[in-house]
């Protein structure tokens, strides 16, 4: 394990107790998204997943600001901080920003799996997804995916219009690691409250207070976020 980043992973953490991370077997899933901003529904979609797949910890990763395909409106220090804010009444719930801190071309996923898989040898790890990044990935959409998916273990949640077995079926690569780990929850999991919108209820002067945590809400108004 990297001192370093072990001690990174501490500060980020610094009124949780970590000692259980290193113990072999222990299961975590790996929640990454842009949480732009952070909404109850990523905390309810963490929970829940915790819950079903008896993950003993989610750690939340905020997306690489270097990503072509998606513009951030706050920086990276508001993301971290409104993350903290909205995971800190959970134990079970970490923060990592490796992503925000690698070089272009080192932020795919491929590379975050392995930075984990380095960091925490002993664990079992779980990239958290969406049945619609796991269709992309079988359309070849995603850098270095047949090394992605031969080396990890996955977590695919159901979104509304997407059949995740035919999704399989269909494409050779996932067919041909279609061994167990692709763990499907299809029932429960179609919540689909955006964080898009939210910006845009803020921009417009709109009233999202119920769909974020009480203390992003407060953070987003105090810091004058998200405005047009």
């Amino acid at each position: 394990m990297e001192e370093n980043k072990w001690n990174e992973l501490k500060q980020l953490n610094d009124t949780k107790q970590l000692n259980q991370l290193t113990s072999p077997g222990i299961k975590i899933g790996i929640y990454g998204s842009s949480f732009d901003p952070i909404t109850n529904v990523h905390l309810w979609t963490a929970s829940t997943v915790a819950h079903r797949k008896k993950l003993d910890y989610i750690i939340f990763l905020p997306s690489s600001n270097k990503r072509t395909d998606k513009r951030l409106q706050i920086t990276d220090d508001h993301r971290v901080a409104m993350i903290q804010k909205a995971i800190s009444t959970n134990p079970k719930f970490l923060l990592d920003t490796y992503e925000l801190n690698v070089l272009p071309g080192y932020h795919y996923t491929y590379y975050t799996m392995d930075y984990f898989k380095k960091l925490l040898p002993k664990a079992n790890f779980y990239f958290i997804m969406g049945a619609d990044l796991l269709v992309d990935i079988a359309d070849g959409k995603w850098k270095m995916s047949e090394e992605l998916v031969s080396e990890n273990q996955f977590i695919v949640m159901a979104r509304n219009g997407i059949d995740m077995l035919q999704a399989i079926s269909r494409s050779p690569l996932l067919r041909n690691y279609d061994d167990g780990r692709f763990q499907l929850l299809d029932k429960g999991l179609a919540m689909e409250i955006s964080s898009t919108y939210i910006r845009e209820e803020f921009a417009r002067g709109g009233e999202p207070r119920y769909l974020l945590p009480d203390a992003c809400y407060d953070y987003i108004k105090n810091h004058h976020l998200y405005k047009r």
